[in-house]
This record gives C-alpha cells, sequence and structure tokens, in this order.
C-alpha cells in the first residue's frame, strides 16, 4: 500500500521499550533509527506525491531502508 507508515515503532510495537531503551543508551543504534525513520518518511512522502523519482531510485531507497531494517532488528532482538 502507497504511503503505508513503515516507522521502526510501528513495525515492532512489541519492542518499543527495548528500542527506547537502545536509542538512549546506543549512539550508533539512535543514528541508524534516525537515518531509517528518515528513509521511511522520504518513501511515504514520494509515494504519497506519485513517485516523482524513477523505479530504480525508489527500489534503491527501499532497499536501503530494509537493509537498515535487518540491522536493526538484529540488535532489538540480542
Amino acid at each position: 500500500m502507497l504511503g503505508e507508515n513503515h516507522s521502526l515503532l510501528h513495525e515492532f510495537p512489541e519492542h518499543g521499550e527495548v528500542i527506547h531503551q537502545l536509542t538512549k543508551s546506543d549512539m550508533s543504534f539512535a543514528n541508524d533509527v534516525k537515518e531509517y525513520n528518515s528513509l521511511d518518511k522520504e518513501i511515504r512522502v514520494l509515494e504519497l506525491r506519485g513517485a516523482p523519482i524513477d523505479d530504480a531510485e525508489m527500489n534503491k531507497l527501499k532497499h536501503s531502508r530494509a537493509v537498515l531494517k535487518d540491522s536493526l532488528y538484529q540488535r532489538i532482538s540480542k
């Protein structure tokens, strides 16, 4: 679905407390969360505007978001 919210807390609400704790105690994690949420917002805005970039660029953004999400999830679930 276009414009769907994929923010980290929305994707993993059951890990909300761990996400908050790691964000406060681990600067690398906090920076990655910030980058992930920024990418998610950028993708959502582009989708809602009719994706005014080519498909290859949109796929790169979505791939970057997915790779970052996987990395964050690995750290959350430790």
